[in-house]
């Protein structure tokens, strides 16, 4: 390992807004901070805005400067991406604004029901051969429906048209309410400020010509996901 990256880890135990539990408090039992993340970490009761594989969290920190009324939590499981963020946060004095190190498969171990109000999902890995670990997937989307608030917006952005197309179609087999989609979203000429965040990736993408794929939708909470399979 890189001495850079060594050094990067050892900094991430130093920040406070940098929250990394072990596999043993996550994995088949509840963590500590589970239905107290208003209370304990943020001390607030602002909503909570989840932005999951945040990579070094630039929508997470983006939304938290337009809207500092709402708290955000940023959740990968690679420390070195979450470096970047967190030192972010920590020069830029954000108290609205912390991450997660964790497996997003031991979500249901964080967060308590109706705990979140919104979940970003921005340029995740698409999973062309594993359609169950796709972060939205009826297995992730059900997931979410335990601790997402009733009715509650979740977000994709993605360059991977076979994810967006996926996403899309099991959105309307379920039958749940969209409020945007497009396969191109800056060519539609959005004047939605949250849109124009850009991650790192997405500036990469976009360099290469790549289009955007974009849709949000509304998850409700009594009604279980059913996978479509095309």
């Amino acid at each position: 390992m890189a001495k850079h990256k060594l050094a990067q880890f050892q900094e991430n135990l130093s920040f406070a807004h940098l929250i990394q539990p072990s596999f043993d408090e996550v994995f088949g039992c509840d963590y500590h901070l589970k239905s107290h993340w208003a209370e304990k970490v943020f001390k607030n009761t602002n909503p909570i805005v989840l932005e999951l594989g945040c990579g070094k969290g630039e929508y997470a920190i983006g939304l938290s400067e337009k809207f500092p009324q709402k708290n955000y939590i940023g959740v990968d499981i690679k420390g070195a991406r979450l470096w970047r963020g967190a030192k972010t946060v920590q020069e830029m004095n954000m108290p609205n604004v912390v991450f997660l190190r964790s497996r997003i498969e031991f979500i249901k171990s964080v967060f308590a029901n109706d705990e979140i109000s919104e979940i970003w999902v921005t340029f995740p890995d698409p999973q062309p051969k594993r359609f169950k670990k796709r972060l939205t997937s009826s297995k992730f989307l059900n997931y979410y429906r335990n601790f997402l608030c009733d009715g509650g917006l979740v977000h994709l952005k993605t360059d991977n048209d076979m994810l967006y197309e996926y996403t899309h179609e099991l959105v309307k087999y379920n039958n749940l309410k969209i409020r945007t989609s497009t396969p191109n979203l800056y060519a539609v000429g959005s004047e939605d400020e949250i849109l124009s965040i850009r991650t790192f990736y997405e500036s990469q993408y976009l360099a290469k010509g790549k289009t955007i794929n974009y849709i949000s939708f509304h998850l409700e909470k009594e009604k279980e996901i059913r996978e479509f399979r095309p």
